[in-house]
């Protein structure tokens, strides 16, 4: 293999990039686009959760207990009821998510240090909001009987009563417990496997589209000097990526970046490789620039999405999902950015990762230049 002909097929293709501002467009546009929008939009967090009111003791204890909601950063009182139908018409258009019914005697039974039961109407159609909400408002409810039960305590001259266990917790590598500062690592896999695999899946297919691959058989260029050449070009491109969405994470997002900057790089390198080459397996095998750009889509995003740990949590997942995950080259370097950004790790501990990481580029390079035959067919 001759660098002289992998640089003139690279120039060849930076000459056709050139003369394609789409296809530069989306290369580097078209992945902080993604970025933003998957940035503001994907997160987990819940907060000022919109709530309304039926208090029907309206009593200073109640009182108490609604200034507890409304005092609370997760919710977001959105105003009171009056009856179930007004309660069931917020939730059915959406306005509110919850709805907090207080009982006639709730007064009564809180004086006299009866259980006073408060009702809790939850929209349970986002059942994962739903859960996170009900933790949420059983939270305040607790803290609010604790101290009812320490001032009842103390007004008969009694001593507090301590818990026999007490959990203190304490949040490592996250402490805000931000959702932002784990997606948006984790967004950069995924991005760029989808954008690569785009933009080489569509090299090969062209050339077969245009009639100019007979021309390239017909030149000296060997195999390997064709795929390598292709790649370079989307490489530099790929690169300057990954560099925008680390500026973008720090001055943007404010994602904290606590290990190695060149360990990032270099991974992000050998990822990028992999993901070039695997788009250009799917533009060998397709022949054409409509099979290839669907088949790298359904190949790269789903799996990047769903099975590499950004949104779902792979222990949770079914076994034999949990196996298919292996296959997911994203999966390594999501593993990879998060012990990157949030736990300042190195190879010391992210050896494993790196190195299927390795085999996953090395294979997909191997296979491209196995698929590709210098004949026509």
């Amino acid at each position: 293999m001759k660098p002289r002909r992998v640089l003139a097929i690279a120039r060849k293709e930076y000459l056709q990039i050139r003369r394609d501002p789409r296809s530069l467009g989306m290369a580097i546009a078209m992945p902080m686009l993604l970025l933003v929008l998957f940035g503001y939009a994907l997160t987990l967090d819940v907060d000022r959760v919109p709530v309304v009111i039926w208090d029907q003791s309206e009593s200073p204890a109640s009182r108490e207990l609604i200034s507890r909601f409304a005092g609370s950063r997760y919710f977001s009182l959105k105003g009171y009821v009056r009856n179930y139908r007004e309660v069931e018409r917020g939730i059915d258009s959406g306005r509110t998510l919850m709805a907090l019914v207080v009982p006639r005697d709730f007064a009564g039974q809180v004086g006299s240090g009866r259980p006073a039961a408060v009702q809790l109407i939850v929209d349970g159609s986002d059942s994962n909001t739903a859960t996170i909400a009900i933790g949420y408002a059983e939270g305040v409810v607790q803290t609010y009987s604790r101290e009812i039960t320490l001032r009842a305590t103390q007004g008969l001259g009694g001593r507090p009563l301590n818990p026999p266990v007490e959990m203190r917790p304490r949040v490592w590598f996250n402490a805000d417990m931000e959702s932002k500062n784990y997606i948006i690592p984790g967004l950069i896999p995924v991005i760029m496997m989808v954008i690569a695999a785009l933009l080489t899946s569509l090299t090969i297919a062209r050339e077969w589209e245009r009639g100019t691959m007979e021309q390239l058989i017909s030149t000296p260029v060997k195999g390997p000097e064709l795929i390598f050449g292709k790649l370079v070009p989307y490489f530099v491109i790929g690169m300057f990526d990954v560099l925008l969405a680390v500026l973008m994470g720090e001055f943007v997002f404010h994602v904290p970046l606590r290990g190695s900057l060149l360990l990032l790089f270099v991974m992000a390198a050998i990822f990028l490789v992999g993901a070039l080459s695997m788009g250009m397996v799917i533009s060998i095998v397709a022949k054409n620039q409509l099979l290839a750009n669907q088949l790298a889509m359904i190949l790269t995003f789903v799996p990047a999405f769903i099975l590499s740990g950004l949104v779902y949590a792979i222990s949770v997942m079914p076994w034999p999902i949990r196996l298919v995950t292996y296959l997911v080259p994203a999966r390594y370097f999501v593993a990879l950015l998060k012990g990157i950004y949030l736990k300042g790790v190195g190879l010391n501990v992210l050896a494993g990762e790196a190195a299927l990481l390795l085999v996953f580029a090395a294979a997909m390079v191997a296979l491209a230049n196995f698929q590709f035959r210098k004949k026509l067919g």
